[in-house]
């Protein structure tokens, strides 16, 4: 039984992209009601924290922004990850093209 929660060299590279480390997030959220209640209540402090003894790697500015976040469930949260991402990576800013 694999204990580890980060990627390995079997699931990719030990360097990762914002997105995959959101998902890393939403993953450890899923899987475990202490963690998931952390993220609601202090997505900050949650993330911080980590997961399983592994760290999430993010830069600041998307620390700063999933902290802003104020949802009531998980579906809640992502969908505001979600908005986030779509704004942040909109064609007009010419990101994401």
């Amino acid at each position: 039984m694999v204990t580890r929660f980060q990627e390995s060299k079997l699931t990719g590279p030990a360097v990762t992209r914002p997105s995959q480390e959101v998902s890393r997030i939403l993953t450890a959220a899923v899987i475990s009601a202490q963690f998931r209640q952390m993220l609601l209540n202090n997505p900050d402090k949650a993330i911080a924290a980590g997961f399983g003894g592994e760290s999430f790697h993010l830069p600041r500015e998307e620390k700063t922004r999933l902290a802003s976040i104020r949802a009531t469930s998980l579906a809640d949260f992502a969908s505001q990850v979600h908005a986030l991402d779509s704004s942040y990576l909109s064609p007009s800013l010419g990101i994401g093209d």
